[in-house]
């Protein structure tokens, strides 16, 4: 087996949050989810655990505070799409979820699509295709 990505998002609202990610189509971990946080199923190594803000922050040291709120950004999460359509798929289902548009969809160099959206707690998500001959020769 890989290694795994574990990325832990705080929110404001766990319901809001695990709205969102249902209109994603991943698929929730019954096991590690709770009142304080749910984790979410992107694929066989990617795993998202979305924690209540007072819970992520019981995880901090040095008295950081959890970064939610209009213009903060603690990353931006990317995640590859197998076709075009794929791309502005993933865009719908973020919009239908309660996501909004972060960064409308473009092609920034011949044979890569691209686009980001925000959950409801401001994080960013991006995804992006590229196509097999970009993939070849990349920038």
């Amino acid at each position: 087996m890989g290694r795994m990505i574990f990325v832990n998002l705080p929110t404001a609202d766990l319901a809001r949050a695990d709205e969102f990610y249902k209109s994603l189509g991943f698929t929730k971990n019954e096991t590690f989810s709770d009142e304080n946080a749910t984790s979410w199923i992107i694929d066989e190594n990617i795993l998202v655990m979305v924690l209540q803000q007072e819970f992520f922050a019981g995880f901090l040291v040095n008295g950081d505070k959890p970064g939610l709120g209009s213009g903060l950004r603690e990353a931006l999460n990317a995640l590859s799409a197998e076709t075009r359509e794929d791309v502005d798929d993933f865009v719908a289902r973020a919009e239908a979820g309660g996501g909004s548009i972060y960064r409308p969809a473009d092609e920034p160099f011949p044979g890569m699509y691209q686009a980001a959206v925000q959950d409801p707690d401001g994080h960013v998500w991006e995804i992006a295709w590229m196509s097999p001959a970009a993939m070849e020769n990349p920038v």
